[in-house]
């Protein structure tokens, strides 16, 4: 039992702040506020923060991953338009985790424009080329973030296969080439078949249709509305080409598990998370991966459970508390596994009434937009600062009531 008077420990696990901060960036920021409460008050040390940075299968995974003890491995691959990128994996000895964003995502765009139809996958099957170097039993596919919408042929095509025209010439893996596939051709290069594959991942969209990965996720890559029909088109047709024997290939049509997995493209394109990161959830289907709650994973992969077993108090959070983390989202599975311990939530903004955080038992939910008028969620500067002030606030609360919290409303402190 600690005494009454010994510090606090806190643990902060927060998700990213997209578009604004990392998740490490706000797990520093709440615990430097937090810090700077007991300096202000003269009284010494009130919180002794632990840090654990948090992802939910999405873009992060690789710094989460790292922040939790893994290490930093570093490879160059084919960006979303083919130019050269840096990229970084993680792993420990046993599992790695690759993920899109940093390999191919949006972020890394030339000039930020936007490429939907030529954009591809490639560099994240060079990424998992490059993890299978170093001989994991299990690869992690943080699939979030991505610029492509190719059915994850870019990333097929590194990882062994060729996708030809009628005339049998090679085409590039993207989605204006998906309509002109004719045949496949290729083999699982060695390794893949004695590895695990797991995708960590929320995402439930199927492959193409109303709720598939032209639909939803197009428009955000810059598809018009002609785009995400051909989009949508492509990838139906992608599909009939496997589903219909169109694959040539000792590594594929030769009886054994794979061959099976190509031959039911049909209902794996309708599998929940098919349409992952434009369609590359199909593509890790047809490795034979298994998918899995990316929240929870992560939570599992980090250690969260033996993490908060020794706090006081969990802080957690991402860029909007809102319906989609009541539906289980990362703070809503931190929340669940933190037992009767308070939680607080931090948060860009708050669309969930007060009455409502009973539903994720949170304590207090603290949002920047209370702190400012100002736009903050681009602007990582303007965010950390509010954290700062936030983290203040909670270490406030915690001298003034031992693990109470208060909250701040357009400038005055309320219980």
């Amino acid at each position: 039992m600690r005494s009454a008077t010994a510090p606090k420990t806190v643990l902060i696990a927060p998700d990213k702040f997209k578009g604004s901060l990392t998740a490490g960036e706000v797990a520093d920021a709440l615990a430097a506020g937090l810090h700077s409460a007991g300096a202000a008050s003269g009284s010494g040390p009130i919180v002794h923060c632990e840090l654990l940075p948090l992802a939910d299968g999405g873009d992060g995974s690789v710094d989460a991953a790292v922040a939790s003890g893994f290490s930093r491995h570093n490879c160059t691959v084919s960006g979303p338009t083919g130019q050269p990128v840096q990229a970084d994996i993680a792993f420990d000895g046993v599992t790695a985790v690759v993920e899109v964003a940093n390999t191919c995502g949006l972020g890394l765009l030339p000039d930020g424009q936007l490429a939907p139809l030529e954009a591809s996958s490639r560099g994240f099957g060079e990424a998992v080329l490059f993890a299978l170097s170093l001989g994991p039993a299990r690869i992690v596919l943080a699939l979030g973030g991505s610029a492509s919408t190719d059915g994850g042929t870019g990333m097929l095509t590194a990882l062994g296969f060729r996708f030809l025209d009628a005339s049998g010439g090679s085409l590039e893996g993207n989605g204006r080439n998906l309509v002109s596939i004719s045949s496949v051709d290729g083999a699982l290069l060695p390794g893949l078949a004695d590895t695990e594959f797991i995708v960590a991942s929320d995402v439930h969209n199927p492959l193409s249709g109303p709720q598939g990965a032209p639909a939803v996720f197009g428009p955000q890559k810059g598809a018009s509305v002609q785009d995400v029909a051909a989009l949508d088109a492509g990838l139906r047709h992608l599909v009939s080409v496997l589903a219909s024997g169109g694959v040539a290939s000792s590594g594929v049509a030769s009886g054994g598990p794979a061959s099976a997995r190509f031959a039911a493209a049909a209902s794996l394109a309708e599998h929940p998370g098919a349409g992952s990161a434009g369609g590359i959830g199909i593509a890790c289907l047809l490795l034979g991966a298994s998918q899995v709650s990316g929240a929870d994973y992560f939570l599992d992969l980090l250690d969260f459970d033996a993490r908060k077993d020794n706090c006081d108090v969990v802080i957690t959070g991402e860029g909007s508390i809102d319906e989609q983390t009541l539906a289980g989202k990362l703070p809503a599975a931190v929340a669940r596994r933190s037992g009767t311990r308070p939680i607080i939530a931090v948060a860009g903004r708050s669309l969930l009434p007060q009455e409502r955080w009973s539903e994720m038992s949170l304590s207090y939910v603290y949002a920047l937009a209370d702190y400012t008028d100002q736009d903050s969620s681009k602007d990582p500067v303007l965010s950390a600062e509010l954290l700062r002030r936030i983290g203040r606030d909670i270490g406030e609360g915690l001298l003034a009531r031992g693990t109470g919290v208060t909250r701040r409303f357009s400038g005055s402190l309320m219980p």
